[in-house]
């Protein structure tokens, strides 16, 4: 017997979302504008917590750890924070054809991505994400710290300035940091710290790999307590520099962290990390096994539907430096920040080199419209500012700040608005259905 939401879904309409959050120690307090906890306030009602406690990341997705809710009643009831009797992962197998049959022959009655807002207040650990090989291998051996079998490719894009460590410095500046900074040559060891100053332009790229995995290894490996003394001494040493200079950058990052992660080799292991910094609209991709940490802002993050996190620094969690170390690539050079490309005169989309997702980012003013054209795969929707109405299907529906709601395949979606409307789409990246033959 049909069920009222297969009923619905002939329609070919959108239903709308009530969504999970995480409340990290790293996120923002509703207290310090976090966007976060204002779209979960929107989402799914008050929490009386909302200004004390860090609420640091909405989720939008299938994953087990934080799963979104299909609300029954549809779209249409704005002002029910009710948090839906299925979960979207539920009624997508109930319902596959929503995926879409190349999404579902590929990944299977899931969705291949994961859609996030984040808001942090302090910097996230220290970590990579593994490649599929290893999150299999992690997951067997592992299941309570790695609780699922996939890679984590993921995008964030900032939604206000936003702050991140991403990638190795190229050797020539790792140079001029062991010239500058002591305290690391004592951790690294002279040796270690001479390979890398002989390194040579014409010296093969694997050999250059090698150093620096060497160098980094014998750093994130360093004592606690040698670690501590390191780190006094640069506290003191940078704190008498800077009454007679001005610091770098980075040299005022890494006080930053200390103040947040005191005696934490992830304060040192900054320096050999490039310092990132987004303006709103522009985003970064970080592909498996590339050493990453998000420091300060808000963003919207897309990710392979995954949690896994090899962490190393920055982080009361549980660390595991020797997987770490050895599963990093160890590319030098400043990371690609993408723009994104216009899709059409309000529409700018963001397109990263792997398969589960794209993020389309929608800024309509007044009295405008635009259309997200028909596509062979699902899509999540999110009203981050205004209201406006979206049309999928048969029907027309209001829809606000908060909203979330999940869009079929082959649904074409027009939007309008009578005031101005911020709005993200995440869905299975466009390249892969030009490259499938059918």
């Amino acid at each position: 017997m049909e069920t009222e939401l297969e009923k619905n879904h002939q329609g070919g309409g959108l239903k709308r979302l009530r969504c999970s959050v995480q409340n990290y120690d790293w996120g923002k307090k509703g207290s310090e504008g976090s966007e976060v906890a204002r779209l979960y306030e929107l989402n799914s009602g008050p929490d009386m917590e909302l200004e004390k406690k860090p609420f640091a990341e909405f989720w939008m997705g299938t994953h087990g750890s934080g799963p979104s809710f299909v609300v029954e009643s549809g779209v249409e009831n704005a002002d029910s924070f009710g948090s839906g009797t299925m979960s979207l992962k539920e009624w997508i197998i109930k319902n596959p054809n929503v995926l879409g049959h190349k999404v579902l022959d590929k990944w299977g009655c899931d969705l291949p991505f994961l859609f996030k807002v984040l808001s942090v207040a302090k910097a996230l650990s220290i970590q990579a994400h593994p490649d599929k090989e290893l999150a299999e291998v992690l997951h067997k051996l592992q299941p309570n710290l790695y609780k699922d079998d996939n890679h984590k490719p993921e995008m964030a894009l900032a939604i206000t300035e936003f702050e991140a460590l991403c990638g190795f410095i190229s050797i020539e500046e790792l140079k001029g940091v062991l010239r500058d900074v002591p305290e690391i040559v004592e951790l690294v060891g002279s040796a270690e710290a001479n390979q890398v100053m002989q390194i040579h332009d014409q010296d093969h790229e694997e050999k250059v790999k090698s150093v620096l995995r060497s160098a980094f290894t014998q750093l994130m490996s360093a004592s606690q307590e040698i670690t501590a003394e390191a780190i006094s001494k640069l506290k003191s040493r940078l704190y008498m520099e800077s009454k007679i200079r001005q610091l770098t950058g980075k040299e005022q990052l890494v006080l930053q962290l200390e103040r947040q992660y005191p005696a934490d080799i992830g304060v040192i292991s900054a320096f050999f990390l490039n310092y990132v910094k987004l303006n709103s609209g522009e985003a970064l991709y970080l592909g498996a096994n590339e050493p990453h940490a998000y420091l300060y802002g808000d963003c919207i993050e897309c990710m392979a539907t995954s949690d896994n996190v090899v962490r190393a620094g920055l982080t009361p969690k549980l660390r595991d430096i020797p997987t770490l170390c050895s599963m990093l690539t160890y590319k030098q050079g400043f990371p690609e920040i993408l723009k994104g490309f216009p899709l059409s005169p309000y529409i700018t989309r963001y397109l990263p080199p792997f398969d589960e997702f794209e993020v389309d980012r929608c800024i309509l003013p007044r009295g405008a419209s635009t259309v997200f054209p028909a596509i062979p795969g699902p899509s999540i929707f999110l009203i981050m500012v205004g209201e406006g109405a979206m049309c999928a299907g048969s029907s027309t529906d209001v829809v606000m700040e908060g909203d979330v709601l999940f869009a079929p395949a082959n649904s074409e979606t027009s939007v309008s608005t009578q005031s101005e409307l911020h709005l993200y789409r995440a869905g299975v990246n466009s390249r892969l259905f030009q490259t499938l033959r059918w």
